[in-house]
């Protein structure tokens, strides 16, 4: 099996190097991933200029191959697909994440828009993310299993999983919600608050975020809340058009 990995935090990150250790034994892996943090791009593409792509021989995880591209999670997908990889990928993973996307937010990522750019091209795609990436635990306890059943469930041309896991221990997790649906709710709930300047024609708005406590009964803010992974595949509506499904 052709795998191809890509985040949204950089090619740095302890999460795709977790990721990429626990792919590849299911196949052969090609990590292709941004230079620089990129979170929040959603499936932003570069259109103008040049990208430059550099070779990785010193990627932690062994037995893989290891690309960092001067762009986004979605050029990652896109140049990994018609530059990079040899023969086109079985399935696309990304992340793991640092921090959740659940809810509204999924909008947002960039490890989202990059398995949603191998979706758009007709490549199962799966999202991974986690609350943090400090203790990987169960992490590396359940993503395996989550793999394995991804792998043997068919999925529609306009979907994608996304998975989110809990900052708990593996012992702590209460079990996994296949089955779950985004909330209408975000989790990180922005606020902007200005902060107090001399010129008042420009003012500087600092971010606050506070977390979502009392999310939609069964949404997948309330599967994580209540100590449960939660895994479930989502409908991108602009693709299930374009393949004229009703």
């Amino acid at each position: 099996m052709r795998i191809l990995i890509a985040n949204d935090d950089g090619i740095d990150s302890p999460g795709i190097t977790a990721l990429a250790e626990m792919a590849r034994e299911f196949g052969e892996v090609t990590v292709v991933a941004p230079m620089t943090q990129c979170s929040g791009m959603s499936q932003h593409v570069t259109v103008f200029g040049s990208l430059e792509l550099q070779e990785r021989k010193d990627f932690p995880a062994g037995g893989v191959r290891a690309y960092a591209l001067s762009g986004t999670p979605a050029d990652c997908v896109k140049a990994a697909l018609g530059y990079v990889c040899d023969g086109r990928p079985d399935i696309v993973f990304t992340g793991i994440n640092e921090g959740y996307n659940i809810g509204r937010d999924i909008l947002y990522s960039g490890t989202v828009g990059a398995a949603t750019e191998a979706m758009s091209q007709g490549i199962r795609a799966a999202a991974f993310s986690a609350e943090t990436l400090r203790d990987l635990r169960a992490a590396k306890v359940f993503i395996p299993g989550i793999i394995e059943h991804i792998l043997g469930t068919e999925i529609k041309p306009y979907e994608l999983w996304n998975i989110n896991i809990p900052a708990l221990s593996p012992e702590e997790i209460k079990g996994i919600d296949y089955d779950c649906q985004p909330s209408a709710e975000p989790f990180y709930k922005t606020r902007l608050l200005p902060s107090e300047t001399e010129d008042a024609d420009v003012r500087t708005l600092k971010l606050e975020y506070i977390c979502c406590d009392e999310p939609e009964p069964g949404s997948d803010i309330d599967i994580i809340l209540k100590g449960r992974i939660a895994a479930g595949r989502i409908e991108n509506g602009v693709m299930r058009a374009a393949l004229g499904v009703g």
